[in-house]
């Protein structure tokens, strides 16, 4: 526990001036000078080293070694004031220094609050207990922090980090599985698929060889008819000409058919799709078109289109107003094309839907139909547009004016869109789980841009 500095007065003393020779200290008291003073116990700073209690007598005579054990200071011979010869007995807590009794009776410290040079360190020294307990405490504390908590924090460390690894490697374990399965049925697949375009090549080419060989024999004999014949057998043999005639007429004409194709559905997986959107859509080089908005000269007098160029809103009646003719523009339709051309590449990006009960969001081709209100400038009712519509609650893909109903979870507040280009795939998912609500793989003959209809309050481009 700390001691407060015991503060005293000094003042002059009513007897005459000292004699010469006589030490200025002796004459000075302190009105307090009889108060019992507590001394700390520095057993734990200076060993074996006793104290007594009460403060030193200043007009006592001593020697200064004799005062300074007494009170707790265990310097050799007291340092003199320079000014006026005295020891500097006194500590000025004004100015933080040692004075003698002369600094404070008339000197510079006359009138600062001074204190005894023993109190003074006595409050020290217990300062220093304090300070020496509370650091030994806080080292007890944080020995037991580094021997209890941390050690504990390292088992359960390595715990967890044991069976972070453990769910790693089983989960990469169990998709590596599922993935070498579908590798090997898809590949099955693929080679049997392979395996029947390649007899049905062989059965077309020995088939057609056999034709084209028989066409030629009896080509050939036609024209040995025709060029060797006399004239009274040929006019003759008529029946035998209309023979061969229907011989080679029954040869028929080939043709190409699906058959002969490889068909795209055998490598078709809907386990490795879904893998496939997830790794593009999450991984260290996710795709983006940061730089997709609104393509302004597009959009149908039923909509309105913010400032920024990223939030199409469906317009009343009475809001609506005849935009300048543009060829770009839809005219019947509340339709709209994004600003982003894709023929190669991969790009994908996020259409904030809110609570809109009509809209569709996908891709077309620029040459699509602007004008007037058929199939033509209908988006997903024509053979250059592929869309993801929602309408009355239901969701569905549209192409070419047919339509494919989804079996959505839950509703979407946004759907995101990924484009392909090398592989010709479109992909619709919902961001937040990544599931891939449709795709679609297509041999696109143009660039494509991102398309937009909206018959009910307003889709924002996501950025």
């Amino acid at each position: 526990m700390s001691e407060e500095p015991q503060t005293c007065e000094l003042t002059c003393g009513t007897s005459a001036d000292p004699e010469p020779g006589q030490d200025t200290a002796d004459t000075v008291r302190a009105p307090d000078m009889d108060m019992d003073c507590e001394q700390p116990i520095f057993s734990a700073l200076s060993g074996d080293v006793s104290t007594r209690s009460g403060a030193p007598v200043v007009g006592a005579t001593s020697s200064a070694t004799t005062s300074d054990t007494e009170s707790g200071i265990f310097s050799g011979e007291s340092e003199l004031c320079v000014e006026h010869e005295s020891e500097l007995d006194w500590f000025c807590s004004t100015e933080q220094k040692l004075i003698c009794s002369h600094c404070a009776i008339v000197g510079s410290c006359h009138g600062h609050t001074v204190t005894p040079l023993a109190s003074r360190v006595a409050a020290v020294r217990n300062q220093l207990v304090d300070v020496c307990e509370k650091m030994q405490l806080q080292a007890l504390r944080i020995e037991r922090f580094i021997n209890q908590t941390l050690t504990a924090k390292e088992r359960t460390l390595q715990a967890a980090a044991s069976g972070a690894r453990e769910q790693v490697l089983a989960q990469v374990s169990a998709v590596r599985d599922a993935l070498e399965e579908e590798e090997q049925r898809l590949l099955e697949e693929v080679h049997t698929e392979e395996e029947r375009v390649e007899q049905c090549l062989l059965t077309q080419k020995a088939h057609w060889s056999q034709a084209l060989t028989k066409l030629s024999q009896t080509r050939s004999r036609l024209v040995h008819t025709l060029t060797h014949t006399p004239d009274a057998q040929l006019a003759t043999s008529a029946q035998e000409i209309a023979e061969r005639v229907e011989e080679a007429e029954g040869v028929g004409e080939p043709c190409d058919t699906e058959q002969l194709n490889l068909n795209p559905g055998c490598s078709d997986s809907k386990l490795l799709r879904g893998l496939w959107a997830s790794a593009v859509l999450q991984g260290p080089n996710a795709y983006g078109s940061a730089n997709l908005k609104f393509d302004e000269r597009t959009v149908s007098p039923l909509l309105s289109l913010s400032e920024d160029l990223y939030t199409l809103t469906f317009l009343p009646k009475k809001a609506r107003q005849s935009p300048p003719y543009d060829p770009a523009r839809f005219d019947s339709w509340p339709n709209a094309l994004g600003s982003l051309s894709m023929s190669s590449g991969t790009h994908s990006w996020v259409i904030d839907v809110g609570q809109s009960g009509a809209f569709k969001v996908g891709v077309c081709y620029a040459s699509v139909e602007r004008k007037g209100s058929g199939n033509e400038a209908r988006l997903g009712y024509n053979t250059q547009s592929w869309v993801l519509s929602h309408y009355d609650g239901d969701f569905s893909f549209c192409h070419a004016g047919k339509n494919v109903p989804l079996q959505v979870v839950r509703r979407p507040r946004s759907i995101g869109l990924l484009v392909d280009w090398p592989s010709q795939t479109l992909l619709f998912y919902e961001p937040d789980s990544s599931a891939v609500l449709h795709s679609v793989t297509h041999p696109f003959s143009a660039p494509l841009l991102p398309a937009f209809a909206v018959a009910d309050r307003s889709i924002t481009i996501m950025h």
